[in-house]
């Protein structure tokens, strides 16, 4: 096959997430298969304008803040004239509504929806623009585009929006466990919030448990770590519950430096109001790490509660913080959770997702 994607961001984008490591964890699996894969994205200071990346051809035009008005035109006087098979577009906050410009058989990807989620994130004007594209995308895609989806909730979403099963597809979001392995824990507690540092994904909670937390094991530490648009509102946080130097903010953090604190730490902690599936859940599975998670889509299917960590009510800081005590202070609960987490990250293996996509973009091609 000669695939053609299109997504906001590739892998080296410093503002890359979970939906470039998927795509750059599946696609390039795919290509190294013996077919073709072109990404077409937004480009970022210093960044070329094409590379290779994992066997993935990149072809980055225009900023991100318009990229979806650049694409289009991308498309119809360049990528057009290319002899692709399928085009897949990776549906991620707001759309490109490639069934209006493009002829070829179209797929999509999606993680989650947003829905009214955005106006935690965004201010009113931005927001109110990200979900109105959003839902106009979901009524032009419903008939049109099947979908592959990365977990049960997301499924769920999407046939919540009208879009029929038989057009759904679930493939699941994995961990390479050649790299995410099991490691010696620190020697005093440590809890670990790792992701990008946006409004939705409420670190805050966190912060705001963690008094609670040290009152009952004054040497705990903390660390969140990675980047994002959030990170001064979260150090003011840190600092109007006396934090101090208890909780360290890394900014963002290669490869190597996430693996070891995920290996280090007693247990993770992922408070976003939703998600697609929780990829850093499962990557801290593989290191032996148990993580608390709100109760939500995506995280809930990731976390299998009292088996490889505990659910909390979202927004519920002080069952929050039960939770985080009940890990940090029961050594056995810590074992147990551990062991059951390394067995279930074994279940998520992505050379089988990316047969499974394979599979997937087959039928959308053949039409079936």
């Amino acid at each position: 096959m000669n695939i053609l994607v299109v997504n906001w961001q590739d892998i080296t984008n410093p503002l890359a997430g979970g939906a470039e490591v998927h795509f750059q964890e599946i696609f390039s699996r795919i290509a190294a298969r013996g077919h073709r894969v072109t990404l077409c994205c937004s480009s970022y200071r210093g960044a070329a304008p094409e590379e290779t990346i994992g066997g993935v051809r990149v072809i980055r035009r225009g900023s991100r803040e318009l990229f979806n008005l650049r694409f289009p035109f991308t498309y119809l006087f360049t990528l057009r004239r290319r002899p692709f098979d399928v085009v897949v577009e990776d549906l991620n906050k707001v759309p490109f509504f490639t069934p209006l410009f493009v002829r070829l058989p179209l797929a999509g990807i999606a993680h989650h929806l947003f829905g009214r989620s955005v106006f935690r994130e965004a201010g009113l004007l931005p927001a109110a623009y990200v979900y109105i594209m959003e839902r106009a995308a979901l009524a032009l895609y419903r008939k049109r585009i099947p979908f592959m989806v990365v977990s049960p909730s997301t499924e769920a979403e999407f046939r919540a929006a009208g879009f029929d099963a038989r057009r759904l597809s679930v493939v699941t979001n994995c961990v390479d466990h050649a790299r995410y392995t099991p490691g010696p824990k620190s020697g005093t507690p440590l809890l670990l919030w790792f992701g990008r540092l946006k409004r939705y994904k409420s670190a805050d909670h966190f912060l705001l448990a963690l008094p609670r937390v040290r009152e009952a094991f004054p040497s705990l530490r903390a660390v969140v770590a990675g980047g994002g648009d959030d990170m001064d509102r979260l150090m003011s946080v840190a600092r109007e519950a006396g934090l101090g130097e208890a909780v360290e903010f890394t900014g963002y953090v290669d490869e190597e430096r996430k693996i070891g604190l995920l290996r280090e730490a007693w247990c993770t902690v992922a408070t976003s109001m939703k998600e697609g599936w929780g990829l850093t859940v499962v990557e801290s599975n593989a290191c032996g790490t148990p993580s608390v998670a709100a109760d939500v889509p995506g995280l809930r299917d990731a976390v299998r509660d009292g088996v490889t960590g505990l659910l909390y009510p979202h927004g519920d800081v002080e069952a929050l913080a039960a939770a985080l005590i009940s890990v940090v202070g029961d050594g056995a609960l810590r074992e147990r959770l551990g062991q059951g987490a390394v067995r279930w990250a074994g279940e998520f293996d992505w050379e089988k997702s990316a047969a499974a996509t394979l599979g997937f973009l087959e039928r959308v091609i053949s039409g079936a």
